[in-house]
């Protein structure tokens, strides 16, 4: 009954969990040489065969994360000194500035089937949170709320800062709102608290309550902290209440 945005996005997590549990053991420094030897053996074997990519499934990593791991190996061998992250990350955007050519495909076939991490994946996080931005943006003009956009707030300074404040607050479902938060996700147990840690109970703390809402939907039972101020949504309210209505 689910939709297939809120099932990729649980999916996402859920990957991104077991890629953080199995992290370390693909970082040590015999996995390292393995994986390069086996990089090195394969495209001598067949250079065309997507080798990196076979390679990161086998052993049930990130194929972007596969990538980075041989490219900077690579790197340390022809440059003899660790290279900069900045570099590594400039590489995996754009292939073509990594000194060689086959190694360069090996990491493009990576990037583009890789469907949780890598600079792809990354964009399109980017734009799928923006859309959402977007939306929220267009259905408070379309009510005619007044409010803050989070760019304007950086402009004068905060640092942290929700996606929407509301200048004159409104109430949604008997609870009062100061400001809007858009989650373009599926709100897990995990992902909520580490929110909730690391942005929702600072606004909370600066601006009053909010509303975060979770487009993708949400564990119902995370919905706990209305009465102190975090009222969860899976959608934009219809039932808004201004001050105008309750002045009528």
């Amino acid at each position: 009954s689910q939709s297939q945005s809120t099932l990729l996005s649980i999916f996402s997590q859920e990957y991104q969990k077991q890629i953080k549990r199995t992290h370390a053991k693909h970082h040590t420094a015999e996995a390292i040489e393995t994986y390069y030897q086996r990089y090195l053996n394969g495209v001598m074997k067949n250079a065309a065969a997507p080798v990196l990519l076979e390679l990161a499934n086998e052993v049930d990593f990130a194929p972007s994360l596969m990538a980075r791991i041989v490219l900077e190996r690579f790197l340390q061998e022809k440059d003899q000194a660790v290279p900069s992250k900045t570099l590594i990350n400039s590489m995996l955007r754009d292939p073509s500035q990594i000194p060689d050519g086959v190694l360069a495909n090996q990491v493009y076939q990576c990037t583009v089937n890789d469907c949780c991490y890598g600079p792809l994946v990354d964009c399109i996080k980017h734009a799928i949170g923006h859309e959402h931005e977007v939306l929220l943006r267009e259905m408070l003009l379309e009510r005619n709320l007044s409010f803050i956009a989070e760019d304007q707030l950086r402009a004068k300074g905060y640092d942290k800062t929700p996606d929407f404040i509301l200048e004159v607050p409104v109430a949604v479902e008997g609870h009062i709102i100061h400001w809007i938060e858009s989650k373009a996700s599926f709100g897990d147990e995990s992902s909520h608290q580490a929110y909730l840690q690391d942005q929702f109970w600072s606004y909370w703390n600066r601006f009053g309550p909010g509303l975060v809402i979770y487009w993708y939907g949400f564990i119902e039972e995370l919905d706990c902290h209305r009465e102190r101020g975090i009222l969860l949504k899976d959608c934009f309210p219809a039932d808004i209440v201004t001050l105008r209505h309750s002045m009528a």
